[in-house]
C-alpha cells in the first residue's frame, strides 16, 4: 500500500461534490492537484486534512485515518489566505502547534525553521504589519514546527509578486527535502506544477481525470477538455490528416506551424492550402488565423519570417507541419 492512499473519498457540501476520489502517494513525492478555479482542489485538501466528513477511507502507513481528528493526522497544512492569527506575533504563530502536541528538540526545530526561512527579524512583528512574501514564509513556519509527516499547500504562490515566483519555487522543494516531507500542492498554475512535481493529478468537477507525471499529463492530455484546460491550441479531427487514427483528435502547437513560401520548398508531412481571415502584429512575431476547409488555425510566425502578413488578409496561403509535432488526443 502507498504511504498515503486514498480509496473512493467523497463529500458534497453547499451543492459541490468530490466524486469517489482515489489516489496513491509515496512517500517523499511532491504531488501537484492541478484544475481551474473550482475545480474541487482545496475542498479535497481538507477533507485529507479531515475538516469535512467524507465517505471511502484514507490510510497512513495502513493506518486508516479517516476517522481521526484533524490534529491527530499528521498533516500540516498552508491555506491560500495563511489563515494566521492577527492576535499573536510572528514566533507565537510558529509555535503554536506546541499548545496541543509534544515536539521533539523544540528549540532546536524553530531555529532550524527561523534560519532556514530567513525569519529572524519578523518573530516580534505582528502579522498585520507582514508583506504577501513574509507571511507565506509564517504560514509554512507554522506548519512544519508541528513536524507533519505530509504537507498540504493550497495555491501557496498566488498571492506571491511574479518577480519572486521562482525562488519560491525553489524554496519550496528545498523545504520539502530538508524536512522530509510529502507534499501535496494544489494550483491552476501549469508552470509551477511542471517544475514542482514528482507526479501530477487533473481534477474537474470534483473527480481526478488524469495521472501521471508531469510529461505524460502536460503533454500527453487524456481528453479533449484536459487539453483545453492545459491551453493546447489548434484541436481537430483527425480526418484532416486523412489517416486512419485509433484516436479522434489532434493538435499541434501554433509556433510549430510554418508557412510556406514556395511549393518547392514544401517538405512538411502535412500542408494545407488556407485564407487568412486575421493577422496580428505582436512585438516580435506575428498570430494568423488561417482558415481551412472550416477549420481555424492559430499560427504564431516571427516577423523576419513572414514579412507581409498585414496586408495579406483574405490571401490564400499554404501552412506545414510535420508527423512528429502532433499530439494526439
Amino acid at each position: 500500500m502507498s504511504y498515503l492512499s486514498i480509496k473512493h473519498l467523497s463529500n458534497s457540501v453547499a451543492g459541490f461534490s468530490l466524486k469517489d476520489i482515489d489516489l496513491d502517494i509515496e512517500k517523499g513525492e511532491y504531488f501537484v492537484l492541478l484544475g481551474q478555479s473550482g475545480a474541487g482542489k482545496t475542498r479535497l485538501l481538507e477533507a485529507i486534512a479531515g475538516l469535512y466528513k467524507s465517505s471511502g477511507t484514507i490510510f497512513y502507513k495502513k493506518d486508516e485515518i479517516s476517522k481521526k481528528n484533524p490534529e491527530h493526522r499528521d498533516i500540516g497544512f498552508v491555506y491560500q489566505d495563511f489563515a494566521l492569527f492577527p492576535n499573536m506575533n510572528v514566533e507565537e504563530n510558529i509555535v503554536f502547534a506546541g499548545r496541543y502536541r509534544e515536539v521533539e528538540k523544540k528549540e532546536e526545530h524553530f531555529r532550524d525553521i527561523v534560519d532556514f526561512l530567513d525569519l529572524q527579524n519578523l518573530l516580534e512583528r505582528s502579522i498585520s504589519d507582514l508583506s504577501g512574501g513574509e507571511k507565506q514564509r509564517i504560514a509554512i513556519a507554522r506548519a512544519i514546527y508541528a513536524k507533519p509527516k505530509i504537507l498540504l499547500l493550497d495555491e501557496p504562490l498566488s498571492a506571491i509578486d511574479p518577480t519572486f515566483r521562482n525562488s519560491i519555487m525553489k524554496k519550496l522543494k528545498e523545504i520539502h527535502r530538508r524536512y522530509d516531507l510529502t507534499t501535496i500542492h494544489v494550483t491552476h498554475n501549469f508552470r509551477e506544477a511542471s517544475y514542482l512535481a514528482d507526479k501530477i493529478a487533473i481534477i474537474m468537477d470534483g473527480s481526478i481525470e488524469q495521472i501521471g507525471s508531469p510529461d505524460e499529463v502536460l503533454n500527453h492530455p487524456k481528453t479533449i477538455e484536459i487539453a483545453k484546460f492545459l491551453g493546447f491550441k489548434n484541436i481537430f479531427s483527425t480526418a484532416l490528416l486523412d489517416q486512419e487514427e485509433k484516436v479522434n483528435y489532434f493538435s499541434i502547437d501554433p509556433n510549430l506551424i510554418h508557412v510556406v513560401k514556395a511549393e518547392s520548398n514544401n517538405c512538411f508531412d502535412y500542408s494545407f492550402k488556407g485564407n487568412i481571415e486575421e493577422c496580428m502584429g505582436i512585438t516580435d512575431h506575428f498570430k494568423l488565423f488561417v482558415n481551412v476547409n472550416e477549420n481555424q488555425f492559430f499560427i504564431k510566425i516571427p516577423k523576419r519570417d513572414y514579412e507581409n502578413c498585414l496586408s495579406g488578409v483574405n490571401n490564400f496561403i499554404t501552412i506545414g507541419f510535420n508527423e512528429k509535432d502532433i499530439a494526439y488526443l
